[in-house]
């Protein structure tokens, strides 16, 4: 009688190939071992198959924005820096930005002085001065919803992250009500109101992972004040947040079209329009040294903002 109930235990314990508590016993079944000597493979094969499909087709642009013609499925004929300046207005073509001017532009911490037509120097103005609006805007509502429950909380975290309104409606709009304003202050305001869901979504999920009532009760057993706090303490600490979502407001808004497209009226044009001017009715290696303009402007300011974040960053007291 012992040894049967010793023997039920027993196959009840390893039923299913399994011991006790759900570890696996030494009986692994066909997927379990497959999975074991071919999982991360496939993993890394799928990923680099991803990459590939992905990066290839800029990388195949990139390269052939150098080359005199594309017949086939590669570039042919011998380099040439031809299709950059008239990409950049700096050649007499047809739609050409010439007569625009050009702006030096100092990069930090290289000496270096790019020059590039006033089209693209304006654009990415504008783009930094909608992710500035982004910050003073979006950093303080990330920190409400986070850190207060108050009546209302929840319908304005929903329009915070929510991109309601498309930018062709908005501009539309932006036409009707202010069709006086400036178009470089309506692109400035539109591109802040497009992109603000990006920020408040970045810097909530930094604010979130944080202790706000533990940092903010110590900084005021310290005898800093609330504005202090803030300032000096939790600001700081949702660095990483503030960087991620001012890089992908900037981008957004500097490739920002449709909006773009209907409030513009003067002066340089906005970079979304170069780079319209330059795809449309234009050889494609033309189009193709346009967009690897955008790609090495989004990739340098990119570079700056992230390493702005990892350096830490200070509004008046810690880094």
């Amino acid at each position: 009688m012992t040894d049967d109930h010793t023997d039920a235990e027993r196959d009840r314990a390893t039923d299913g190939g399994h011991t006790r508590g759900g570890v696996p016993s030494a009986s692994n079944g066909l997927l379990d071992r497959f999975s074991v000597a071919f999982g991360r493979r496939f993993l890394v094969g799928v990923l680099a198959v991803t990459l590939v499909f992905l990066i290839g087709p800029v990388l195949l642009t990139f390269v052939a924005s150098f080359f005199q013609s594309w017949t086939g499925i590669a570039p042919s004929g011998s380099l040439t820096l031809i299709h950059w300046e008239q990409a950049l207005g700096l050649t007499e073509t047809v739609g050409a930005s010439r007569g625009l001017g050009t702006w030096v532009v100092d990069v930090p911490a290289t000496g270096l002085a790019v020059r590039l037509p006033a089209s693209i120097a304006f654009s990415m103005l504008l783009a930094l001065a909608g992710v500035g609006i982004n910050l003073l805007v979006g950093i303080p509502i990330a920190y409400a919803v986070t850190r207060y429950d108050f009546y209302g909380r929840d319908l304005l975290n929903a329009v915070a992250v929510l991109p309601i309104v498309p930018g062709i409606i908005l501009g539309i709009a932006f036409l009707r009500t202010y069709p006086n304003l400036p178009s470089a202050v309506a692109l400035v305001i539109g591109y802040s109101l497009l992109k603000a869901p990006y920020m408040v979504l970045a810097v909530q999920a930094s604010f979130e992972s944080m202790e706000l009532r533990q940092l903010e009760e110590s900084a005021r057993s310290l005898g800093a004040s609330w504005p202090r706090t803030f300032l000096t303490v939790l600001v700081p600490n949702a660095r990483r947040g503030i960087v991620s979502g001012s890089i992908v407001c900037w981008t957004l808004a500097a490739a920002e079209f449709n909006f773009s497209y209907i409030v513009y009226s003067r002066g340089p044009k906005p970079f979304s329009l170069f780079l319209f001017e330059n795809i449309s009715n234009n050889p494609f290696q033309r189009a193709a040294a346009a967009v690897s303009i955008y790609f090495l402007i989004v990739a340098l300011v990119t570079a700056l903002l992230r390493a702005t974040g990892e350096r830490g960053f200070s509004t008046g007291g810690v880094q």
